[in-house]
């Protein structure tokens, strides 16, 4: 009991169950040595079909012991009939098993082909989505300029309306000055208006510089030293050095000099 693991362990400290080492004597066949193929993990414990695999362990065992000697030729007729029937009941076990997996097999491809019609349902519909969503805003880009091109025709056919027959109304001065678009705040050059006719408006008219006698006084008037100017010849400037060196701003002037000449 000592070697014995429980299955009341915890599932991280759970090891393998203990086997216990064993003899076989000879001349004899233990049943549970036809299970040896069976392990921890991989057919233990045993479940519906590992029972099934061992009943027809039990079911060949106890057939193979019931099999009658070949001693004679009836016997042997007799053993070759129930060998057949074995075959056949095998290969029909077979054959069931085969189904039974090709079964299995077929539910799995169907829900693989489920799932991947379903992915791709979604992607298709996904880009429904989007395709009708471009529909849309181009819909309604579409639906947007026929209403600014409806509102702009209406505006001129409204201003057009208004003097169909090209008749003469007559002027409305409190709709112009409520207007600050109208003719009377901003009046337009081809209807005769012309803002620089009158740019003299502001232009300051004094004696002193319109009229002759005006500058003779202004002039008597003003010191004789703002008259009488004193000016005195700029020094030229020394391009060349006390080492006889001519300066950069020197060869750059006689450059210009040769060029303007």
């Amino acid at each position: 009991t000592l070697g014995t693991q429980t299955d009341y362990r915890d599932g991280e400290a759970q090891t393998d169950p203990y086997s216990p080492e064993y003899i076989v004597h000879s001349g004899s066949v233990p049943e549970i040595l036809t299970l040896a193929t069976l392990t921890w993990g991989r057919g233990l414990p045993a479940g519906q079909a590992e029972m099934e695999i061992i009943d027809r362990i039990r079911e060949k065992r106890a057939w193979e012991a019931a099999l009658p000697p070949m001693d004679s030729p009836s016997n042997i007729a007799k053993r070759l009939k129930m060998m057949e029937a074995m075959e056949r009941k095998e290969w029909a076990y077979r054959e069931e098993e085969i189904d039974k997996l090709q079964k299995v097999q077929l539910e799995v491809f169907k829900k693989l082909l489920q799932r991947q019609e379903d992915n791709q349902n979604e992607l298709d519909a996904t880009r429904l989505y989007n395709h009708w969503q471009n529909h849309q805003k181009a819909k309604e880009e579409k639906i947007r300029k026929i209403q600014r091109d409806c509102a702009l025709m209406l505006r001129k056919l409204i201003a057009k309306r208004k003097n169909l027959m090209g008749k003469l109304e007559r002027r409305d001065i409190i709709n112009e000055y409520n207007d600050f678009s109208s003719q009377t705040y901003a009046p337009l050059s081809r209807i005769g208006f012309f803002p620089d006719n009158n740019s003299d408006y502001c232009v300051v008219k004094n004696f002193y510089l319109n009229t002759f006698a005006g500058l003779c006084e202004l002039e008597e008037s003003v010191q004789d030293s703002v008259s009488q100017l004193k000016i005195k010849a700029p020094k030229p400037k020394c391009t060349i050095t006390k080492t006889g060196y001519v300066k950069r701003s020197g060869r750059l002037e006689a450059v210009l000099a040769h060029v303007h000449q």
